[in-house]
């Protein structure tokens, strides 16, 4: 009797498998996105964006109180921890816009200016300034003592004159 029932259970179970697994799932909305991200000949970095240690140069040096610490890089970015006393206090980087031109419309409609370059506040956190019609400097606060003023301040340090005549 036990065996019967060890038997009965598991064609159940394999039943209950086999039904669910063959069953038909509506497409997730995300279908499509993954689709197009795949497709072949899709890229998500196109072939003239600037390696990311090209950048490099570009950023503000550290001092006796900040340090400037690379964190990542990869074809079209570069990015640097901005540390205090340890303490992370900012996230600075350049990005290349040609990866994502729909970037640089939020800086047509721009009265602001860092350097005579055209700057947008993103969010309650960052401030960005965009380069040469093509690259996005920016700084993200992590830290509530590093405020508006100080991003602006730090944008003014980068290279930004150099990295206009990058090519």
């Amino acid at each position: 009797m036990i065996s019967l029932r060890k038997y009965l259970v598991a064609l159940i179970l394999s039943s209950c498998l086999l039904f669910t697994a063959c069953s038909q799932q509506a497409p997730s909305r995300f279908d499509d996105a993954q689709q197009q991200s795949t497709s072949k000949g899709a890229t998500a970095v196109v072939d003239t964006s600037q390696s990311g240690g090209t950048f490099n140069r570009y950023f503000p040096d550290g001092n006796s109180q900040y340090e400037r610490i690379y964190s990542q890089e990869k074809k079209g970015f570069a990015e640097a921890k901005l540390k205090v006393g340890g303490k992370e206090i900012a996230i600075l980087s350049i990005s290349d816009t040609s990866n994502n031109p729909s970037a640089i419309a939020k800086f047509k409609e721009s009265s602001s200016k860092i350097s005579g370059y055209p700057a947008v506040t993103q969010g309650s956190s960052g401030t960005a300034v965009l380069v040469a019609d093509r690259y996005q400097v920016k700084i993200r606060s992590k830290d509530s003592s590093f405020s508006e003023s100080d991003r602006q301040a730090w944008l003014s340090k980068f290279d930004l004159r150099g990295l206009s005549k990058l090519k």
